[in-house]
């Protein structure tokens, strides 16, 4: 019996941000939903700044140019948070 398989499109295809979380919606119509605490820049954003978001990197990324924050569907699909984050862990 042959089935083909879906192809996996992990281009962004819109984003939202609640006041706890980071929502994700790929192309191939899965969704990413990850702590909005886990991105220090996005959570003491104003809600203005979080909402002028741009899709980058040929899809696989997310641009705030007010912010100077840039995430990539790779990273967020390993549920990797910021490096801010990361390094304010280790303190």
């Amino acid at each position: 019996m042959g089935t083909s398989a879906l192809a996996a499109d992990e281009r962004v295809a819109d984003v939202k941000i609640k006041s706890d979380a980071l929502t994700v919606f790929l192309k191939d119509g899965r969704v990413i939903s990850v702590p909005l605490a886990w991105y220090p820049r996005l959570a003491n954003a104003k809600p203005r700044e979080r909402k002028n978001w741009r899709i980058s990197g040929g899809g696989f990324g997310i641009h705030w140019p007010d912010l100077d924050e840039d995430l990539s569907t790779e990273g967020l699909l390993r549920g990797a948070p910021s490096a801010e984050l990361r390094a304010d862990r280790r303190k």
